[in-house]
């Protein structure tokens, strides 16, 4: 019952065909492998870097110019 067989996968593939038509089916293909191949050649764009990544700057406690900064300070009850 979990498992379909290679008839049902047929039929399934015959109904796919007869309602979007080779054409559109084609072209659909042809997008999915061009989109997964500008993802890998993403991928591999951005794994090549020249400079080696620097760990943050550690925060001081000077104020921040960007007024979209919240300070908080953390403070134990007593």
């Amino acid at each position: 019952m979990g498992s379909f067989s290679i008839w049902h996968w047929l039929i399934v593939l015959l109904v796919v065909v007869m309602i979007f038509g080779t054409k559109k089916l084609r072209n659909m293909g042809s997008d999915l492998g061009g989109a997964v191949k500008g993802f890998k050649d993403g991928m591999k764009d951005g794994s090549t870097t020249d400079t080696p990544v620097s760990p943050n700057a550690q925060v001081t406690g000077t104020p921040a110019t960007d007024k979209s900064t919240i300070d908080v300070e953390a403070r134990q009850k007593s």
